[in-house]
């Protein structure tokens, strides 16, 4: 049964960041540092993936730096909320952190066990967030799917134009336990 929990799991979420990373690969060079907001939304969405996958999240260090705005001010008007990117980085580094975040998952997803899925948790008590193991797996996948979705959007109305819908991931789990 764990098997297959595993393997739709990933299917399902290795699709999310597939369609994520079609999306990131078809926005034009040239509007990658004209037209911020894609950018803003691509970088919020891979942080928050590699964020939401480190367990315990205390052990988060984002290979792309950030800093946290600490007044509204600080924030440009584009970006999606405080987790403000040192830089505007580009579409390759973008693309390179969705593939470590990509395998990351993979990893995780695969050492799954009947016991991590019942006990061990993602906790941040500063957030005011206490989730399963297997749930905040769901909730980054769904916010994977949110931001990818507004990331076509966005190509739609710039370059009438956004990649096709993924249903599957484009590769096997490979799952390190086989109980």
């Amino acid at each position: 049964m764990i098997n297959a929990i595993r393997e739709s799991l990933w299917t399902q979420f290795g699709a999310s960041i597939d369609m994520l990373e079609n999306a990131i690969a078809q926005w034009p060079d040239e509007r990658w540092h004209t037209h911020k907001k894609f950018f803003y939304m691509a970088y919020h969405c891979l942080i928050f993936l590699d964020y939401y996958l480190t367990v315990p999240y205390q052990e988060f260090s984002g290979p792309l730096p950030y800093a946290l705005a600490q007044s509204e001010d600080a924030i440009d008007p584009e970006a999606l909320d405080d987790v403000v990117p040192d830089q505007i980085y580009s579409k390759q580094e973008l693309l390179d952190y969705l593939q470590a975040s990509r395998e990351k998952c993979r990893q995780l997803i695969g050492g799954l066990t009947e016991e991590k899925i019942v006990n061990q948790r993602w906790i941040n008590e500063a957030e005011n967030r206490n989730y399963a193991l297997l749930e905040i797996l769901l909730y980054n996948m769904r916010h994977v799917q949110h931001h990818a979705a507004q990331l076509n959007m966005l190509l739609r109305k710039e370059i009438n134009n956004a990649p096709r819908w993924v249903s599957r991931a484009k590769d096997a789990l490979q799952h390190k336990n086989s109980d």
